[in-house]
């Protein structure tokens, strides 16, 4: 009963992770997550001498006896998604892995840095009664450029483009047209991200862990600049596959469904020994 307790307790955590892959199904540039599992804890039992081992056998001799499973690890998958035409040109999909957009998010009054790969960006007027506006994202968090300064410029443009390499030339109706370069980092260790919400991701104290910041993402700014690989008219699709999470779904229900019974089971046995005695 105490094996198949733990158990249910982690599958029940899997089946939350497998809910939310799914419910972010339709998220632009939403990364799943993966779960591992690893045993909770075994007891050894050397009931065989050594004398005795069988020839040929493989694993260890004696018994393991097992008291559940444990959710070992989560890992996010960065595999691509899917490339969607939308013929917008403040739409923008990163065409290689590990590539995120460097945008400004508010917490608590402090200006911090995020990550995302949602390239549905927008515009929005810039309150200090000039007529300028904001490149931002869907959730009205600043995008910045390769210095770390949000992308600010005049409301008067008739065209906007973004290179492959995340350049981008604002065209005015009169005048020279204004360039900016998107800043854009490479992840190295994608597993250290923090989901933080909308499609936003963090770092941890990475002072506490001892690693360094350019172990972890590098700004791809001068010569690596020409690394970034951004489509413009296009967003990327989650990579979460409906059939795979609806297999792993079934699969994790069954085993919940496994342990349940047999806690019942387990409950019958036991009342029927109260019973005999």
């Amino acid at each position: 009963m105490i094996t198949a307790t733990n158990t249910m307790s982690q599958l029940q955590k899997q089946l939350d992770i497998i809910g939310n892959n799914l419910a972010n199904i339709d998220t632009t540039g939403y990364k799943k997550r993966q779960v591992n599992f690893s045993e909770l804890l075994s007891q050894q039992f050397d009931n065989q001498p050594v004398s005795d081992q069988e020839q040929g056998r493989v694993t260890p001799n004696g018994i393991r006896a097992g008291v559940g499973a444990k959710l070992g690890s989560t890992h996010m998958m960065m595999t691509q998604g899917a490339i969607k035409t939308t013929d917008r040109e403040l739409d923008i999909a990163f065409t290689k892995e590990n590539q995120f957009l460097q945008i400004l998010v508010d917490e608590n009054g402090v200006q911090v840095p995020r990550f995302t790969r949602d390239g549905a960006l927008y515009l929005s007027p810039v309150n200090d009664g000039t007529n300028q506006v904001s490149l931002v994202t869907s959730n009205g968090n600043p995008v910045l450029d390769q210095d770390g300064e949000p992308i600010v410029f005049v409301d008067n443009f008739k065209e906007i483009q973004i290179s492959a390499n995340g350049g981008l030339t604002v065209v005015p109706r009169e005048g020279m047209p204004q360039t900016f370069n998107l800043s854009v980092v490479e992840v190295k260790k994608p597993q250290l991200l923090q989901a933080v919400g909308q499609n936003q991701f963090g770092l941890p104290d990475l002072a506490e862990l001892g690693i360094n910041t350019d172990d972890v993402f590098v700004s791809l700014e001068g010569d690596l600049r020409g690394e970034v690989s951004i489509q413009q008219r296009a967003l990327e699709q989650s990579n979460v596959d409906m059939a795979t999470e609806m297999s792993n779904l079934m699969l994790t229900q069954r085993s919940y469904q496994f342990n349940a019974k047999s806690i019942s089971l387990s409950d019958q046995m036991m009342g029927l020994v109260n019973g005999i005695r």
